[in-house]
Formats: C-alpha cells, structure tokens, sequence
C-alpha cells in the first residue's frame, strides 16, 4: 500500500511541494529513503523508528520505501521527519486516511518529541500557493507559520498528540496568528550624540532617500555609534517588507520563536574578517548571506579598509541590482539583496591624520595607498562621502538635550511619503531606487542648477553614475525642505557630499 503525504521544502528562501510517498511491501525488513536525500534525511529512519515505538504505536515489519518528490530536488535538513512519520503510520493502518488538504513538517526527537525547523515561514507561504489548508508545525514554529495567512495552522507538541488528533479522539486546537509586541525595545537614539550636526544631517538625508553612506573620521569621533543609530530614523516596513525580510531569517534560522515577524530594519555588521562567501551567501546549503540578511535595511561595514578587496568587490552588482545570484556547484540561487550600505572608515592607517593633536605618524602617500583599498568603482555607488571631524569639548560638555530620533524620523516620514506618491504604480519606494529612466522626469533643473552641474561634472571629473545620484540625492534634499523642484541650493548640497578629497585627507 502506498500512502502519499504532503510536506514542504526548501530552495534556497523560496518553499516548495514535498511528497512523502510511502509504500510497505513483502520481503525482509529494510527501510529505504529515495529521492536525493542529504545525510539529515537519511538519518530520519532511526529517529521516525524510535519516535514510532515511544509514542505506544507498533513499527511496521515490512519492506520500507520512502520517496520524496520531486526526486531530481537535493532533499535537506530534518523537516521530513513528521510526513515520514505520518505516512507509516497510515500505511499500517494505525491511522485513518489522511485529509487531502492537510500537510506536515517538523523534526523528531526519539521520545515522539517535535523540535522546531528552520525556514517554516517561506515553507508555509508555499504551502498557501500549493492550495493546503491544513499545515501541521512543531509548537515552537506556528506562530511563524500563521504570517503566511490563509492556512490553519496546528503546533505540535509531540506525535501523541497529532496521533490522537489525526484518529478524532482529542482534537487540536488551531494556534492564532501572531501580533507584534506594542511595546518594543527602544533603539538607540540620536539624542545621545552630541555635536556632529552636519553627520546627523547627512543621516536624515541617507534614511529619507535610501541613500549609500561613507563616513570618515578619527577613531573617537563617533562614526559607528552615529551609524548604529540610522535605524532609529528610518521608516517603518511595510507588511509585505516585513514578510520578505522575516522569510529570509527564518531560512538562516535567526527567527525568534516568540517575535517571528521582524517589525524593524534589520541592522546588519559583520567582522571585516567576513569571507566573500559570508558576505554574498552561498556555502554547501546555499544559505543567504550577509547582504540577504540585511534586506529592506541596513548593512554597517566598519573598518571598511580592513575588509579583503574581494569582499568588498562582491558587492558592486547587488548594490545595483538589489539582488545577488550565487552560482555553485549545487545549483544557482537568487537572493533579494535591496540593503542600504553604510560604511566606517579612518583617513590613514594609524587614524590620526586631520586629528586637531598631530599625532598622526603617516605620510600623504601612506594615507592614499590606504585609501587606495577601496576601489572607484565601489565608491563610486557610495552616494554620500561624509567627514566626521573630532568633537570639541564644548559640544560635550553642552547642557541642552540635542535633537531626538523621533523628530528626525518625522521628517524622514514626511519625505518618504512625498516619494511614495511620486512612485505610485511602481516597484520603486524610495529616491535612491529611482531608475535611470524616470531621473529626466522627477530631477529636472533649472538654469542655474544645469550650469552648478556642468561645472561639478568637468572638474570633479564625475561619471555617469555619479551624474545620477548626485540627482537623486539632490531630489531627497528638496523633499526633505518639502519642494516640487530641485533648486541650486539643493544641488550644491547633493554636490558636496560626493568630495573624494576627504579620503586624502
């Protein structure tokens, strides 16, 4: 007899139909699991066994076989485990027919225990598409599940419990959908900083536009406690925001049970002894990486200098594409990578040049081949170069409270909006986003701003790319002063944060 059971898996971040089709014949006793299975899914066999014998029910002394369907798709991970279990069962007769809208996911424990999975959010999201309307999850993965909307969704405890449920002796209760906490952990907030005007502002204008950051300065001088407060200032996500980037933590398996919906941008900082594979994804699973993670948020790259060149250049065609395609040997992925970079840089190796104390031992050449690590290209796409000078000790020592987050983000709130509007019907929700095709119609410039920008263009010696976001940025200043159009004054303050000369000191 052969017993088909749903279940789900994973590609990547994306979720897929998984058939567990069960079938007990004569012979001697074996128990075969077919259908590409990695060394987790093989090893389902003694954990489906024990989990079988300790829950009270009787293993089934036959011939076993297991195919998991599609069997040209690489099968990996424990989640098979319950459909496994599920489907011998009723192939023994131990359990009625199974409903045909219902599917099953989770990992064993030999005592019949179900421990959670990574991934069940995109899973149950494909399970919604597939047209199942019953999923069943270990306890510890439903409030995840329910996000995908759409489905009824039961978190299991232990397979005595399925059991008795699948038989119609005790049925189980549907879990709820998940809400958010109305409290949340406050972030760090601007008010903390004293001094750095001119920083916060370039803040305001990289949060309201979606804009790339490079801030340079002196060890002291407070650049990474500036940039761990960015998020602070930016919008809220969207729902639809929300569910892409939680999808993405949940196959990285840095979902958190109890909050699975990640309300907040994430705020990503990996060491700069990260590799290219860390950064970009990849590895034997095909796992997201950094830049992944840090979709529909933040990327913070301290010490960018530091990081190995190859690093850093793996990011140039996700800076453009908002998407990175990692091409191994186990197959090609595709990973939304739409992340706002912000980066962290002394001018010279020992730090100190430009610092008010002198103590800088570099010389000008020193300081250019450090700066020399990073490439035109990647600065290139950086749309904001930033000088943090050192704080003086009257700005320290000043009484007054400075400006919050909060006030910052209004107005930050009040830009994006402005550009939602303006981006209506499209896929584009912020300045920085803006194709190339729709700068002619939203970054028009009048007479004086048209000469400002043919004289920066020949002695800054700017590139077609520079051109463009120096418009953008330019079109994030006047939403943020609440203009229709660009001005010259708004054009000269785009301008000035593309200064190169700052990374020469």
């Amino acid at each position: 007899m052969v017993v088909t059971v749903r279940s789900l898996g994973l590609n990547g971040i994306s979720g897929y139909e998984v058939s567990a089709e069960c079938f007990l014949s004569g012979g001697l006793p074996a128990f075969d699991v077919v259908g590409l299975p990695d060394a987790a899914v093989r090893e389902a066999r003694e954990r489906v066994r024990a989990a079988i014998k300790n829950c009270g029910a009787k293993f089934p002394v036959s011939r076993i076989t297991v195919n998991l369907a599609p069997a040209g798709q690489k099968k990996a991970g424990t989640v098979y485990d319950l459909p496994i279990f599920v489907g011998l069962l009723a192939a023994s007769g131990e359990l009625p027919p199974l409903p045909a809208d219902a599917a099953f996911l989770g990992e064993l424990s030999l005592t019949g225990a179900l421990r959670g999975v990574s991934g069940v959010l995109p899973m149950a999201m494909a399970a919604k598409d597939a047209g199942i309307r019953q999923l069943f999850v270990p306890a510890d993965n439903a409030a995840e599940a329910t996000l995908a909307g759409g489905l009824t969704v039961y978190g299991v405890p232990d397979v005595k419990t399925l059991t008795a449920h699948l038989r119609g002796d005790t049925p189980l209760s549907p879990a709820s959908v998940w809400m958010p906490e109305e409290t949340p952990i406050p972030l760090p907030d601007l008010e903390d900083v004293m001094g750095q005007e001119n920083v916060k502002r370039a803040l305001e204008i990289a949060a309201a536009g979606g804009h790339n950051l490079l801030l340079i300065g002196s060890p002291g001088a407070g650049k990474s406690m500036l940039a761990k407060r960015l998020p602070s200032i930016l919008p809220d996500m969207s729902r639809s925001e929300a569910l892409a980037v939680s999808a993405i933590w949940s196959v990285a398996g840095l979902a958190d049970p109890k909050n699975p919906l990640l309300t907040r941008r994430p705020f990503r900082s990996p060491h700069h002894t990260a590799s290219a594979s860390a950064l970009s994804g990849g590895g034997p699973a095909l796992r997201p990486g950094e830049i992944s993670l840090a979709h529909n948020g933040v990327l913070f790259l301290d010490e960018l200098p530091e990081f190995h060149r190859d690093v850093l250049e793996a990011m140039r065609q996700p800076l453009e594409d908002g998407e990175v395609t990692v091409a191994r040997a186990g197959g090609t992925l595709h990973m939304p990578a739409r992340f706002q970079l912000v980066c962290a840089m002394n001018p010279c190796r020992c730090g100190w040049r430009g610092h008010p104390s002198g103590r800088c031992s570099c010389s000008h050449r020193d300081a250019e081949k450090y700066a020399e690590k990073i490439s035109g290209p990647l600065l290139d796409r950086i749309d904001l170069h930033v000088s943090v000078p050192s704080v003086e000790y009257e700005a320290m020592r000043r009484k007054e409270i400075p400006e919050s987050s909060a006030v910052v983000k209004g107005r930050v709130n009040a830009a994006r909006a402005i550009q939602l509007r303006r981006f209506a019907g499209t896929n584009v929700t912020c300045n920085a986003y803006m194709p190339a095709s729709m700068i002619a119609d939203f970054c028009p410039l009048d007479a004086a701003g048209e000469k400002l920008l043919e004289t920066a263009f020949s002695r800054m010696g700017l590139t077609a790319r520079s051109h463009d976001r120096i418009l953008r940025v330019a079109r994030t200043i006047a939403d943020l002063d609440g203009a229709e159009s660009i001005s010259a004054a708004h054009l000269a303050e785009a301008i000035q944060y593309r200064n190169t000369d700052i990374l020469k000191g």
